[in-house]
């Protein structure tokens, strides 16, 4: 099965869209280990803190429809190369003049969200290549970019502290420019691509139900994994009083768990089925993020408890781009771009309302528990549709769902 998997696809382009995932996740994610000490130089509140972390999700979750467009209409290939050389640009400009403010801060966030528009960008370039089978599997190699978190939280609290947090920018500018050479030699658009879609196209797909369906579920995933992923330099910066660059080790294992798992999550849902994959994960998720909400005394159970937590949304980001194909394989880039604005809506929402409810309360617990809750909404909807999309979906979906 391995083998065939290998033999299926293209293999330089499924490694060429991960890097390209993974160094721009890197970049996208990168305010957010960042934020502490960006915060304690200009001065913000809580609140501010959090709006400047979460621009760059919410102006990639925008940005991944645009891209998603892009894409279709010209091809994954061209849009990627796009995308970086925007990055690339903002990242530079920002080195060179500096961030000054929190408005200037915001702005740079904004150009960031290309980076986070990658998702629609580099799993449609991969999944064209792949057969229905190997979708899963070929959807979480190239989404594992997700651990382009991990590199951010791991060093960028560290290469601050050593040369200045805006002196990170510059450094980040090496490894981008060496993955925007890689990917233009040996990405390749794969040879039966759909036909581009016109705009009515995507506002129909928003008149499939199961449209919404998958834009909540992913919302809960990838939206946990990005919120906690974003949030937590603070939060046990806040909470436990760890150093910037010890919450960037802490949130580092929790990020690197999550990311881990996005493969491995596909994979499994390819063997037992992405709609029982997604029941555990929903399960464990919000049971774990609930026990954080009760006051924790001690980091390292936190720390337990989230990485518990960020192992079943990672597995769940994997286990909902398992079901896509197989729902909408006509329309994966209309439905990879709308999906993945979801999800980078539920993180905004996410980081924004941690950052809000911590500045109003004094505390995390309710946007936690809020959280939790979700998880359970989840749980129940997914729940509720899978007994019509076992009659709807055809043989092929039955199969792939095993609901």
């Amino acid at each position: 099965m391995t083998t065939n998997f290998w033999k299926a696809g293209h293999t330089p382009t499924l490694f060429s869209a991960f890097l390209y995932f993974d160094l721009s996740f890197m970049v996208w994610y990168v305010l957010g280990p960042l934020g502490v000490q960006i915060a304690a130089d200009l001065g913000l509140t809580t609140q501010q803190r959090a709006m400047m972390v979460a621009t760059p999700i919410l102006a990639g979750a925008v940005l991944r429809f645009l891209m998603g467009m892009l894409a279709d209409r010209t091809s994954p290939k061209t849009a990627g190369l796009i995308g970086q050389v925007v990055v690339i640009a903002a990242l530079f400009v920002a080195w060179q003049t500096g961030i000054h403010s929190y408005e200037q801060a915001l702005l740079l966030g904004l150009f960031l969200g290309f980076a986070g528009a990658s998702f629609a960008v580099a799993l449609p370039l991969a999944s064209q290549w792949y057969p229905p089978q190997h979708q899963g599997k070929a959807l979480g190699i190239a989404g594992a970019g997700n651990s382009g978190t991990v590199l951010a939280a791991l060093f960028a609290p560290g290469l601050a502290a050593l040369y200045g947090w805006n002196n990170v920018f510059g450094l980040a500018l090496i490894p981008l420019v060496l993955t925007l050479a890689i990917f233009a030699v040996a990405a390749r658009n794969a040879p039966n691509r759909p036909a581009p879609k016109a705009l009515g196209d995507y506002l129909k797909a928003l008149g499939d139900r199961d449209s919404w369906w998958f834009m909540l579920f992913y919302s809960v995933t990838f939206g946990g994994f990005l919120g906690l992923a974003s949030t937590l330099p603070g939060y046990f910066h806040d909470q436990y009083g760890l150093a910037p660059v010890t919450a960037g080790y802490y949130t580092a294992a929790c990020v690197f768990a999550g990311s881990l798992m996005r493969p491995l999550g596909g994979a499994f849902a390819d063997r037992v089925g992405g709609i029982r994959t997604l029941l555990v994960v929903y399960t464990l998720a919000s049971v774990c993020i609930a026990a954080v909400g009760f006051h924790i005394s001690s980091a390292n159970v936190a720390l337990a408890l989230f990485v518990v937590a960020m192992l079943s949304l990672g597995a769940g980001n994997g286990a909902v781009f398992q079901l896509v194909p197989q729902r909408f394989h006509k329309e994966i880039g209309v439905m990879t771009g709308l999906i993945g604005m979801a999800g980078g809506i539920g993180g905004f929402c996410l980081t924004a309302g941690l950052g809000a409810i911590k500045q109003g309360t004094g505390d995390y617990q309710l946007g936690l528990w809020l959280f939790a809750s979700l998880g359970v909404v989840a749980w129940f909807g997914l729940y509720g549709v899978k007994q019509r999309w076992r009659t709807t979906w055809g043989s092929a979906a039955v199969t792939a769902a095993r609901v």
